[in-house]
């Protein structure tokens, strides 16, 4: 009995492996568009598809971003302006695309830019500070997807989604987590309604990755920016002694993000080349073995959790 059990396991496994390794046909005809590649996953990702052969039309927010990544990569490869928060600038993209991808429409579609900072403390942010990511990780991510659809259905294509870990279970305060959580949400429904018309979408959750948005320089700078701008009364309840270790903690999570950026870059390569992508791909140990079981967990117990392992306002009860 247990024998005919580890058999069947062990075909599945293999019949699932075969599927993973099924890759489209002509994927250097194929026209992939990738926002957010100055940096981080878009740039790395951006290079990595252009040594594969595809044709890769990438967003950078600046210019000294697009000369930089033309600098490394072939030919093939174009660069556009984008800002994602700005309606005319990505009419003028799709505008750009269009003319790129002729009839062949759009096979790629990989939603990456983003931003993670202001964050904080719930009560330290003001209502702008919540809009400022949510408009660029979210809202704008929306109108860059609504705006492309039309090319990407013709070509029966892949629409890549970029969430985070902290999309399925939120351990600080802004608007990150928001935004992420509004990425899951509009990718699944995204993806049931263009199941019709043959287009794939795929969402990736990494875990904490060392990108310049990570780096502790940079978010320890937020933190202390947001404490100065708070009410005296805040900082009289949390405390010097709580934003002083709270940026010792964001020191030392620089030391324990993943510094391999291509665990990500090769999980939204798949989406975009494998015959049968997945639906979501949880990129990095952190996100597969602590993050992902844990946003399964009971809510109380992972509040439980959270309330003995953080910090602890100076006032509080």
């Amino acid at each position: 009995m247990w024998l005919y059990l580890v058999a069947l396991v062990g075909l599945w496994m293999l019949l699932h492996l075969v599927r993973e390794r099924q890759v489209v046909s002509h994927l250097h005809d194929k026209y992939v568009f990738i926002t957010g590649c100055d940096s981080g996953f878009g740039n790395l990702l951006a290079r990595q598809l252009d040594r594969r052969g595809m044709k890769v039309l990438a967003a950078c927010l600046t210019e000294k971003g697009a000369e930089q990544l033309r600098s490394r990569t072939s030919e093939r490869l174009e660069t556009v302006i984008l800002d994602a928060t700005k309606t005319e600038s990505i009419l003028a993209a799709t505008q750009w695309v269009k003319e790129h991808v002729g009839n062949r429409g759009l096979w790629g579609l990989v939603n990456n830019a983003g931003i993670s900072l202001p964050s904080g403390p719930n009560e330290w942010l003001s209502k702008q500070d919540f809009a400022t990511v949510l408009d660029v990780n979210l809202l704008g991510m929306i109108e860059v997807t609504l705006s492309m659809l039309p090319l990407v259905r013709k070509a029966r294509g892949r629409v890549v989604n970029v969430s985070s870990i902290v999309g399925r279970v939120s351990f600080f305060g802004g608007g990150y987590s928001i935004s992420k959580y509004g990425v899951e949400a509009f990718s699944d429904s995204l993806r049931r309604e263009l199941s019709y018309f043959g287009v794939k979408v795929a969402i990736i959750e990494p875990g904490f990755f060392l990108t310049e948005v990570t780096s502790s320089a940079r978010l320890s700078s937020n933190i202390q920016m947001m404490w100065n701008q708070t009410s005296s009364e805040i900082r009289e309840i949390y405390g010097e002694k709580y934003l002083a270790t709270y940026l010792k903690r964001l020191n030392r999570l620089e030391q324990r993000c993943n510094k391999d950026l291509s665990l990500v870059t090769d999980c939204m390569e798949h989406a975009l080349t494998a015959c049968h992508p997945r639906t979501r791909y949880s990129a990095g140990w952190d996100a597969k073995l602590f993050y992902l079981p844990l946003s399964y967990l009971p809510t109380s117990l992972v509040d439980a959790l959270h309330y003995w392992t953080s910090l602890k306002p100076e006032k509080a009860l």
